[in-house]
């Protein structure tokens, strides 16, 4: 590590840490970060899910093998995004807005939406079921970078920062989220306005009247629902959140689940938890399950990643010169961190719980396939970084190189064969 003299700006001197200052920085780190959650991910699904699937008569790697499905489709989406210029996700901005809109408003269209656990958000397209709003994320982030990504100071002004993003297209889509009474995605939707307005320069007062009318928003939305109103007087209840048969049963057994891990956990497939004491232990509660088996090291494991991934996206926040790419990549990395948040402290009793899945973890196809083809359209801005480009297509190609060395450790044949 060295530290250089103060940048132009007159700040403090920047420290570079040797390789880590390399321009295939972010790529690799995006890239091994995602590989890593989505295997790990892949294994205590089938961990998880494993016992359930037993006792409803199916095989035990059934809803891993559909897990396993979704993840293939993914890793080939997100590829497939990779090799995308920045200007083509640019053009696709409303094409993706209207497609996210059209869709989530089919859930509300009778024999196409399905109602799941209270919310309708989801929307039957013959055997395949799809959960519109989790495109609509990545819409919302696609948008508010082709907005800002020419406003400049403009942003600074309210008619320039609320009109175009936050009153016609940002209220629509979360009026559509939460009519369908899902207000954990509708949440994740908010962080995902405030970090793109952030770093796109909106101003400070936007911020304080908007957190206003979110708080107003939201404790309309509670008061107005019985189910909701009982989750947060429960949650705020000691008495219930230490009863296992109680309303807040799920919560409790969650915590079980933590306590029994302890440090070293029970070992992978050791849950007791997942046999049905535990509901949605391969989906929004699979942090407990990790806690369980794994212990301690288990839920590190998972906090150190999502670090990294943070990480890795504000990397790209700060060194990009593209404005859309900056602002695109802060809505992703606040979209992605922010939920897996929202999780996390849902199941450790931080947060009431509010089901919304752990990113790359927990079972679901549509938030896996959606969050892959948002992180392939991240590495396709890592790639875009100065440097990077040219590095990656100036590597061999692995058959390359394996033909390269292969001739040179083989034995030579003897010379009367070669006569031959």
């Amino acid at each position: 590590m060295r530290a250089s003299s103060a940048d132009s700006s007159g700040g403090p001197p920047i420290l570079h840490f040797g390789k880590l200052e390399s321009p295939l920085t972010t790529y690799y780190l995006l890239l091994g970060v995602t590989t890593t959650l989505v295997v790990f991910g892949l294994i205590m699904v089938f961990s998880a899910s494993s016992v359930e699937s037993l006792l409803a008569k199916e095989a035990s790697y059934t809803v891993f093998a559909k897990q396993l499905l979704f993840a293939v489709i993914g890793a080939v989406v997100a590829t497939w995004a990779t090799r995308w210029p920045v200007r083509w996700w640019r053009r696709i901005a409303w094409s993706a807005l209207i497609g996210a809109v059209a869709l989530q408003a089919a859930v509300f269209v009778p024999g196409l939406g399905v109602a799941k656990g209270g919310n309708l958000n989801w929307l039957a397209i013959g055997p395949v079921q799809v959960q519109p709003s989790e495109f609509a994320k990545l819409a919302l982030v696609l948008t508010g970078g082709a907005i800002f990504a020419n406003k400049g100071s403009l942003v600074g002004h309210w008619l320039h920062a609320v009109l175009p993003f936050v009153l016609p297209i940002s209220a629509v889509v979360l009026a559509l989220v939460l009519a369908g009474q899902d207000l954990g995605t509708g949440l994740v939707m908010g962080l995902i306005v405030t970090g793109v307005l952030f770093v796109a320069g909106a101003p400070k007062r936007l911020f304080i009247v908007g957190s206003l009318a979110v708080v107003a928003g939201i404790a309309y939305l509670v008061a107005t629902s019985s189910n909701r109103m009982s989750r947060i007087s429960n949650w705020l209840d000691p008495a219930c959140q230490s009863d296992p048969d109680s309303w807040c049963g799920q919560s409790v057994h969650g915590m079980y689940a933590l306590a029994d891990g302890g440090w070293w956990g029970v070992g992978l497939g050791g849950s007791k938890e997942k046999w049905k004491w535990l509901s949605e232990a391969h989906n929004d509660f699979i942090f407990a399950i990790i806690g369980e088996e794994l212990g301690l090291p288990g839920t590190l494991l998972v906090l150190v990643l999502f670090g990294l991934l943070a990480w890795a996206c504000y990397r790209l926040v700060t060194r990009t010169q593209d404005r859309f790419v900056r602002v695109a990549s802060a809505g992703v990395m606040v979209w992605l961190i922010g939920q897996a948040t929202i999780n996390i402290g849902s199941v450790i009793g931080l947060l009431p719980v509010v089901g919304v899945p752990l990113p790359l973890v927990s079972a679901g196809g549509s938030s896996l396939v959606t969050t892959l083809l948002a992180l392939g359209m991240m590495l396709s801005f890592a790639r875009n970084e100065p440097g990077c480009r040219a590095l990656l297509d100036a590597r061999p190609s692995v058959i390359k190189r394996t033909l390269s060395v292969l001739p040179s450790r083989l034995p030579s044949r003897p010379a009367r064969l070669r006569s031959r």
